[in-house]
């Protein structure tokens, strides 16, 4: 069995015989479950080994499915960013590795999701004659006795259902906002096809459309090669010669004959001529799936740079106006407003999760860092559509709930994003914070000593902790407890407990004084700031310093003496998450599996 196939095009569909899908850069894979599950790629190959946390989920779920055994699901497998992109440059890692050690910590770092949308064999029974609004009702039933949900990258499920959705506007308007690869349309009367290339199934692509110098052509193969400006130097991002007109490739073989250099068949040309290429991704190396797209002769070679690129590659969302994106926000580290709103795109997978359904507290730097700034709880008389707002302590606030209220923020120059310790549904906290606070940043070493002997105690009562920087001066140690279950003044016997017991141990080192004149250069612990109310810096939030650090979720394994909050820059933090996982990744799982009611109980003892 290879999976059917889908025709591209270039037009969405209209009508109601029509259901609109995500489409997902990943690999394609049917499941073939009859005594054991078997992953099967397009071309035939088992992948189960290259995907452990699959298999391992699928014995979770082994009792449940049984009764429906023998079942083939069609899908993808995908590592999500958000609900509708997956990253294709951590799959295609996946795909190449052969260390089977290696594979294993690949996966506990940036676990897949098995992504289905058809269901071809039920209980030994084939269903690939009937129509797919058939399959589909099918799903939603299997989806339901194995309590699967729908497509939800914070999920820690790792098989998930696409059910499609007959509003394209709304499901083309949310892969455009999240960047996703495309949308898949296909007809609620199409059977599915083994091995077929079929009208029935059609894919339109989220073209991302980037300028190029053209710098090279190859004589040999027909394929011209494009490059950007990256810190003044050359850097070839693409090769490509699809997409051209006869004339247009006639033409710029005639602008390399006449104005380049040929060296044995490979034609050089000095950076003159700009073109844009449409593109769905950039891998790292080269842009994927390129294509010609028009000539761009009214612009300069130097308009080509890297910064360039990316905003191209990540355009900001059409419903979301912006204002002056070259005003300097951090001049000292020369981030621009377009660049801060290019770091709220790439943490936005992050910092959302910990935005939602919480009232903010923002901090506004109108004209930049540093500079005047002021606080702002209450929501502003106009606000867009996307934009959700809650009434808290009899004030209006807004409510972050999605990537066009991110960035709509930080076209206002929102630096700051502070979050209560509780929901808009819940009255009762959904974490313990510790804010480690030292005198000074030359004594940040106290606050990874107050950080490590915390974490000590939460160890003993078997309660599992994590740790950020505060973006300033200190750390901030966190325990995720289950949603609204113990209220304030139970965890105040926990926080005030531990604060009293460290400062009776070690006297030297942390004090509770709340007058800053008394604490003598020891470590502030503050049981009282964790209090209904009260906000916090949200994780990977930025602060209104002049080197635009960020606060940062760290792993326990680099809390250590050489740890400074100065390595946690905008610009490092962006590059810090392209190569590393999210120490925070399980937060809210670990959260609703935390027996804190057993620290309680052993408090009383």
């Amino acid at each position: 069995m290879k999976p059917m196939l889908l025709t591209e095009t270039n037009d969405i569909p209209s009508g109601g015989e029509w259901l609109f899908e995500t489409k997902y850069d990943g690999f394609r894979c049917i499941l073939v479950w009859d005594e054991e599950p078997l992953l099967i790629s397009r071309n035939g190959r088992n992948l189960n080994h290259l995907f452990p946390e699959i298999l391992a989920f699928c014995q979770q779920i082994h009792a449940s499915i049984q009764a429906f055994l023998p079942l083939t699901l069609d899908g993808e497998l995908v590592y999500l960013s958000n609900q509708y992109k997956s990253e294709f440059a951590i799959v295609q890692k996946r795909g190449r590795m052969q260390n089977q050690d290696a594979i294993e910590t690949h996966a506990k770092a940036f676990p897949f999701r098995y992504l289905v949308f058809d269901v071809l064999v039920f209980k030994g029974v084939s269903l690939q004659n009937r129509y797919l609004k058939t399959r589909k009702e099918q799903l939603s039933k299997l989806a339901t006795r194995l309590k699967l949900p729908s497509v939800d990258y914070e999920d820690p499920r790792s098989i998930q259902m696409i059910q499609g959705d007959e509003d394209r506007e709304n499901v083309w308007q949310a892969i455009k906002v999240y960047n996703g690869e495309g949308m898949v349309a296909k007809k609620k009367t199409s059977k599915w096809l083994d091995n077929t290339r079929s009208s029935h199934w059609l894919k339109i692509k989220n073209w991302r459309y980037v300028t190029v110098i053209v710098t090279q052509y190859d004589q040999v193969n027909g394929y011209f090669h494009g490059s950007i400006y990256d810190e003044g130097q050359i850097r070839e991002v693409v090769t490509f010669k699809h997409g051209m007109a006869e004339e247009e490739q006639q033409t710029l073989v005639a602008f390399f004959q006449a104005n380049g250099q040929r060296h044995k068949g490979l034609w050089q040309l000095e950076p003159s001529i700009c073109v844009d290429i449409a593109c769905i991704d950039f891998d790292g190396s080269k842009l994927r799936e390129p294509r010609f797209h028009a000539f761009r002769l009214e612009l300069s070679p130097e308009d080509c740079q890297w910064q360039h690129m990316q905003r191209q590659l990540f355009p900001i969302p059409e419903s979301v106006p912006i204002t002056h994106p070259e005003k300097p926000v951090w001049p000292e580290m020369g981030i621009t407003k377009d660049y801060y709103l290019s770091y709220l795109q790439s943490i936005a997978p992050y910092l959302l999760p910990f935005l939602k359904d919480r009232p903010l507290t923002l901090i506004r730097f109108p004209h930049g860092v540093p500079g005047e700034s002021f606080y702002q709880k209450s929501r502003p008389e106009k606000l867009p559509d996307f934009v959700a707002t809650t009434v808290m302590d009899h004030i209006d606030t807004i409510i972050c709930n999605n990537m066009e209220t991110l960035l709509w923020l930080g076209n206002q120059l929102a630096i700051e994003l502070h979050i209560p310790f509780q929901t808009q549904h819940s009255i009762y906290p959904t974490e313990i914070v510790f804010d480690l606070d030292p005198p000074s940043a030359q004594h940040f070493s106290l606050a990874i000593t107050g950080a490590l002997d915390l974490k000590d105690i939460i160890d003993f009562f078997n309660l599992q902790s994590f740790v950020k920087t505060s973006g300033g001066k200190g750390l901030q140690l966190y325990i995720p407890l289950p949603e609204n279950t113990f209220s304030y003044e139970e965890v105040r016997v926990f926080t005030e407990f531990v604060c009293r017991f460290l400062c009776q141990q070690k006297p030297n080192l942390y004090t509770m004084e709340r007058l800053k004149k008394n604490r003598h250069e020891k470590l502030y612990l503050d049981y009282l700031q964790h209090a209904e109310g009260k906000t916090i810096i949200a994780p990977y939030s930025t602060r209104g310093n002049v080197q635009g650090l960020v606060a940062t979720p760290l792993h326990w394994g680099e809390v250590h003496e050489s740890l400074s909050p100065e390595f946690f820059t905008i610009p490092a933090v962006m590059e810090r998450m392209k190569k590393g996982s999210n120490p925070f990744q399980s937060f809210r799982e670990v959260g609703e599996q935390q027996d804190f009611q057993a620290a309680l109980d052993r408090l009383k003892e």
